[in-house]
């Protein structure tokens, strides 16, 4: 589901009580889960591929809201529009083998927005003005893991665009193949890793030790979460520090401060001789970190949205 609709089912999932909307985004389902041996992935990749490039991109209606009761009490979003056979083609195009499974009920495109709920009646009557209208352009592929705390999610595993096909030049002579994607599928991704060891043995004569990720998560005594910050220790002795937020509510209370000499800490742990981020030249963050010791190393003029960035560092 793209932005913004996107972001108003997650309002909507969330209004009808759904208690986590980031275990799986929003979407509309063509194939149910189904179990797709690791040596077939690829395969499962290619079949979105095919399917995608033979559709284009999809107008369709979103709503009303509506209910499977009484053979399922979910609540969800119809889906129509002009496109609604298309849909159904592109339906059809990737339940094939491996991404093929028998059904206990006909395919009906639809958006859940919660499911085993009770109160459908009121739900569908207070929300039954909803529409909305929105343009597909992708279709993924998603695989079920669980999170550190055994919750079960969906991330994209590959993407393809909509009626985007792969382009053959040189023909004639050694034909190429060029094929559009968002995510890497998993054996071009395979693929550049392994390119990048043999960069590193061709370069330096070995491997390169991998980065080693390091992470801090601020909380109160209640167990929210105020802060936290995200990076990792390169091979090099640098720790960068990627991410770090703080709370709106608890800024310019110290919790910052923590939580950066917390990750210098667990940095120098694992080996690192000094710290490295990057903000914006003269932006409110620089004078923090400076206070904590960080100096600019380089400027990075019109590094995003046209605005200077710098580099900073501080030994450990």
């Amino acid at each position: 589901m793209p932005p913004p609709i996107g972001t108003e089912v997650d309002a909507l999932r969330r209004a009808v009580g759904e208690p986590d909307v980031t275990r799986i985004a929003p979407h509309i389902t063509l194939v149910p889960p189904v179990n797709v041996r690791e040596d077939e992935i690829d395969a499962a990749v290619a079949v979105l591929q095919r399917a995608a490039a033979g559709s284009a991109p999809l107008r369709l209606t979103l709503g009303p809201v509506t209910s499977f009761a009484p053979v399922s009490p979910t609540l969800h979003l119809a889906v129509g529009g002009d496109d609604l056979d298309a849909l159904h083609a592109l339906r059809d195009a990737v339940f094939t083998a491996p991404l093929e499974r028998s059904l206990t009920h006909p395919f009906v495109p639809h958006v859940t927005l919660i499911e085993e709920r009770d109160g459908i009646d009121d739900a569908v009557r207070s929300l039954s003005g909803y529409t909305a209208e929105v343009v597909f352009e992708r279709v993924h592929l998603m695989r079920e893991s669980r999170n550190e705390d055994s919750v079960r999610v969906w991330r994209p595993l590959a993407d393809a665009p909509l009626g985007a096909r792969t382009a053959v030049i040189g023909r004639g002579g050694l034909e190429l193949e060029l094929t559009p994607t968002g995510a890497l599928p998993p054996d071009a991704e395979a693929w550049i890793n392994a390119r990048w060891e043999d960069f590193d043995v061709e370069r330096w004569g070995a491997v390169a030790p991998k980065d080693v990720p390091i992470g801090i998560v601020a909380r109160r005594a209640d167990g929210r979460i105020v802060g936290a910050a995200q990076g990792d220790v390169r091979a090099w002795g640098e720790a960068y520090l990627a991410n770090l937020i703080v709370a709106a509510d608890e800024r310019n209370g110290g919790v910052g401060a923590h939580v950066v000499a917390a990750f210098a800490s667990l940095a120098a742990d694992h080996g690192a001789t000094y710290l490295t981020l990057r903000t914006q030249a003269e932006g409110r963050s620089q004078p923090f970190y400076e206070r904590l010791g960080f100096t600019v190393w380089y400027r990075m003029p019109s590094w995003r949205n046209g605005q200077d960035f710098v580099q900073m560092r501080k030994d450990l």
